[in-house]
């Protein structure tokens, strides 16, 4: 089958590569119909992590079931069915408690386990034609038959609960008001959530034109940083006392206002000088113990200059760590079904897996618009 192959930094390939099979009773095999792009993905495509060449990329995935392992029972070949990024048991401690992103069975020795993804399991990714899917009566999550809402439902394996998850780490309330760092796919979701949550006003910040143009469109008010320091921007249109609460939707790949390198903690910093006393923070953009590429020594073991004195003197509470996608994507499946939420807003390209390279070159970039990119096998 066809996938989509690490090779190098800022390389990747589409390849032949070995169709999966049933392994265990529990699995499942997809016929992906669709699979996206992700912001993480640049993570490992700009070798900013341990990925080797040859790990096959792809964690956003849906498609209609082909093969039916003997042990499951909630499922049948034909369904159309979205996975969770997450590989999750569904028994562990953690599975049991919610915690699908930390999952103590699917990874030994590190919890959470993912497809396609370095460090997260020996979890092929869904960037092909083809996909296993473990413990599938967990980690599949069905949908009506047909086409529709294809690019809306391809959304919940990652990107929308994970904005959702934002929001919920930072408790966004209806009637507050909510700062969102980062336009990219996944700030543009938490800047949508906020407002699906009943925010009053949620700002924007990025500096790329197209995504301050999306924000905008949604019902958000834009904050180019390049245009100036952005909490103080966001303070002159909350009479000077900051927003109730914050999200951080970029993580240590961040570049500060009147900068051209990176700076990781810039994000968190800003956020602390953005929210008000006694609001929160809600920490989804991602953060590693351990980055190759970081400006200086500290950057590269994960250890960040943040300005905790601040945030403990502002009496500021923070959630972090990735999405827990199962404790969302039902409900906000149901909300795209009734209509209530249409996240495919941001999704800005759909393209032939075959494009899969020039895709990953130009969303790298941050050209012609890329914003979000679905691949179609």
């Amino acid at each position: 089958m066809k996938a989509v192959v690490y090779k190098e930094p800022f390389t990747v390939a589409v390849e032949e590569v070995d169709k999966p099979s049933i392994q265990h009773p529990n699995d499942v095999i997809v016929r992906v119909s669709s699979t996206a792009i992700c912001g993480s993905d640049l993570h490992m495509y700009e070798g900013r992590t341990a990925a080797e060449p040859g790990i096959v990329f792809g964690h956003e995935n849906m498609g209609i079931i082909e093969e039916v392992g003997q042990g499951v029972t909630s499922l049948k070949e034909g369904d159309r069915v979205v996975m969770p990024f997450n590989v999750a048991c569904g028994f562990c401690v953690n599975c049991v408690e919610g915690f699908t992103g930390y999952c103590l069975t699917v990874n030994p020795g590190f919890p959470g386990g993912a497809y396609g993804y370095v460090a997260m399991g020996p979890w092929k990714g869904g960037q092909a034609e083809y996909l296993r899917v473990p413990y599938a009566d967990f980690n599949c999550l069905k949908l009506p038959p047909g086409q529709e809402h294809e690019t809306d439902f391809i959304l919940l394996a990652d990107i929308f609960p994970t904005g959702y998850h934002g929001c919920e780490l930072a408790q966004v309330r209806p009637g507050e008001s909510v700062a969102v760092y980062g336009a990219g796919p996944v700030g543009l979701m938490a800047a949508y959530s906020a407002l699906l949550r009943g925010a009053k006003k949620v700002f924007s910040v990025d500096r790329v034109p197209e995504r301050l143009q999306k924000a905008e469109e949604i019902g958000a008010v834009p904050i180019n940083f390049a245009e100036g320091d952005p909490a103080e921007q966001i303070k002159e249109q909350t009479e000077g006392i900051g927003t109730d609460k914050g999200v951080d939707a970029v993580g240590y790949q961040a570049t500060a206002h009147g900068a051209d390198h990176e700076e990781p903690a810039t994000v968190l910093n800003s956020l602390i000088a953005t929210v008000r006393a006694t609001g929160a923070l809600g920490v989804p953009g991602l953060y590693v113990p351990s980055d190759p590429g970081g400006p200086d020594e500290q950057a590269k073991h994960g250890m960040l200059l943040v300005a905790i004195g601040k945030l403990f003197e502002k009496g500021l509470r923070m959630g972090t760590g990735q999405c827990n996608v199962k404790r969302y994507n039902r409900h906000l499946r149901d909300m795209i079904i009734e209509g209530r939420a249409k996240p495919s807003f941001v999704v800005s390209h759909e393209l032939p897996l075959d494009q899969a390279a020039s895709a990953y070159d130009k969303f790298d970039k941050r050209i012609e618009g890329y914003t979000k990119v679905v691949l179609h096998p």
